[in-house]
């Protein structure tokens, strides 16, 4: 068992090397004209797959590294405690979420067809299920698609899609049957070059300034009945399936967000003077980075507990709501306390600990809300 162990914690250490080298040879120079563009080049996906980062936990034989769950994680972790959060937004839809849907879910000729497109950043995906009027109340949602002879007809709108004016290729929840609400949604994979697809303006957002959000329009779009992703009628049975991972991976990005602005508050106390001392040697000081760090390592206990369990298929929807619940709300938290400690300067842009305040704020939003997060424990704890 512990050879094992020793020989994923080397593979993990040895692309944590690849990718931190990665990150600041093509992310750092670049990352702050992203974010005051708002807008992150087409072409990092393009650049993030020739160097292996992109679907690394997936077989070879889809031109991915084969790495270990963990490896795409780590990934996710780095970005965002090198303050990064755009960019692991982005990647945790495109790697973490929908690769597995089609993964788990679609068909061997869907897989060959989309998985080394994924893999080289050829192709960029999104996961379209919120709504203008429908964002956790999945049953709520009107795109519809509607069967006609070998193809289905699809109609609607999505809003707050990660990747959504980029992708290539995005997984859409459409009703199939409207009268059987929750029970009548399907997912289909969707090649946006198709007629009848089109994007709103990017949306303006309070942080992630450079992760893509866009509104989408689907107008009498014609998509061939093999785009079917699964059963239809099953969507929301496949969404339930596959939530826990993506939220496992919010909770990644939580903790490497805290751990990277208590790292740099840390090095600023230190160093700041007020009153003839250092601002590390006051007693609020210590006591608050004190808490933060005991809450970061709570929250990154949780999670080696629930990341053990997914691998062995174990976590419920309860555990990845509890998980996503406490990281994201320990990252809110941990963030607010450090730019404290900035004083003045924690609100200005020139300091980044201002963009790790900014970008935290979405994560206990997405993905599903804090309030929803409490609702699906308490029904698993009381009932309905």
């Amino acid at each position: 068992m512990s050879s094992h162990v020793d020989v994923q914690n080397e593979e993990i250490e040895m692309f944590r090397d690849m990718v931190l080298r990665f990150l600041e040879q093509e992310v750092t120079p670049h990352y702050e004209e992203w974010e005051k563009n708002h807008h992150m080049p087409r072409e990092m996906w393009n650049t993030m797959g020739n160097a292996g980062m992109l679907l690394v936990d997936f077989d070879e034989k889809y031109g991915a590294a084969g790495a270990s769950f963990e490896v795409c994680q780590m990934i996710q972790e780095e970005m965002c405690r090198m303050n990064f959060h755009s960019l692991a937004t982005g990647y945790n839809i495109h790697a973490n979420i929908v690769a597995p849907y089609i993964l788990n879910i679609g068909t061997q000729q869907q897989c060959d067809r989309w998985l080394p497109g994924m893999a080289s950043g050829e192709v960029l995906t999104a996961l379209a299920m919120t709504e203008p009027g429908a964002g956790s109340d999945v049953a709520g949602m009107r795109t519809n698609a509607v069967k006609d002879g070998d193809d289905y007809i699809l109609n609607g709108s999505k809003t707050f899609i990660t990747n959504g004016n980029s992708a290539d290729m995005i997984i859409v929840c459409a009703k199939t049957d409207p009268s059987l609400g929750a029970k009548g949604i399907s997912l289909f994979l969707v090649d946006t070059s198709l007629p009848g697809f089109s994007t709103g303006k990017p949306i303006e957002k309070i942080g992630q300034h450079s992760s893509d959000t866009g509104e989408l329009f689907f107008e009498n779009m014609r998509i061939p009945a093999d785009s079917l992703l699964g059963e239809e009628g099953q969507g929301f049975v496949y969404l339930m399936r596959e939530l826990p991972r993506e939220r496992l991976g919010c909770a990644v990005q939580a903790i490497g967000h805290a751990q990277g602005a208590l790292d740099i508050t840390c090095e600023y106390v230190k160093e700041r003077k007020a009153f003839g001392q250092t601002v590390s040697q006051f007693q609020n000081t210590r006591f608050k980075l004190a808490q933060c760090q005991t809450d970061l390592e709570l929250s990154r206990a949780l999670l080696e507990k629930h990341m053990d369990k997914y691998k062995r298929d174990e976590m419920t929807v309860i555990d990845a709501a509890m998980l996503k619940l406490a990281a994201t709300e320990m990252q809110v938290n941990t963030v607010n306390e450090c730019l404290q400690l900035f004083g003045g300067y924690g609100y200005t842009d020139e300091y980044p600990i201002s963009r790790f305040y900014r970008d935290a704020r979405v994560q206990t939003i997405y993905a599903g809300s804090s309030e929803i997060m409490k609702e699906v424990i308490a029904r698993g704890i009381l009932g309905r």
